[in-house]
């Protein structure tokens, strides 16, 4: 039944799931705990505690970005696996797409977010040219974990071994 009667108060477990699953969601998405607490009146401490029961481990939150990349999806689903946190991975024809699908101030205004969300990770891993990755470092300003596929400029796709990039997500973890 989804009614409970506790003392002198009936409440709904249906109203609980939903405020804990808009909770979870609005965390996932970048609010801090004062944020959500406030949004959905709740105390702050309630939103740690919850989080707290739910937790099922503590780590470091990785990001993957790399282009062009021949076994896209072989690698997606491998990275998917391990619990990467953020993958963004293109072809070649994916990545020239996206540039002429964006133009100008669009442009700029996906790669601003997508450089923003990145740098939220504590760790990102870059899979690309030399060039590329030392480009991704300057822009977020931070280390980065880079494994070369190539010298730029590379203007078709490579194949990644999932295998390698699974362990060096797995060291980057720790």
């Amino acid at each position: 039944m989804d009614i409970v009667r506790v003392g002198e108060k009936v409440i709904s477990r249906r109203r609980i799931n939903q405020v804990v699953a808009e909770m979870l969601q609005l965390r996932a998405g970048g609010l801090s705990q004062t944020e959500v607490a406030h949004r959905l009146g709740v105390d702050r401490t309630l939103v740690c505690r919850l989080e707290s029961l739910g937790e099922i481990r503590k780590g470091r939150r990785v990001a993957v970005v790399g282009f062009p990349i021949q076994n896209k999806a072989e690698l997606t689903a491998a990275l998917s696996k391990e619990g990467v946190d953020f993958t963004l991975l293109m072809t070649e024809a994916e990545r020239w797409e996206f540039v002429r699908r964006n133009s100008g101030v669009d442009l700029l205004n996906t790669l601003m977010d997508l450089i923003a969300r990145a740098h939220s990770f504590d760790q990102v891993v870059v899979i690309g040219s030399n060039k590329r990755i030392k480009i991704i470092e300057a822009v977020l300003d931070k280390e980065v974990v880079g494994y070369e596929i190539g010298e730029s400029p590379i203007q078709e796709d490579k194949y990644v071994d999932p295998g390698e990039i699974v362990s060096l997500v797995r060291a980057v973890k720790q």
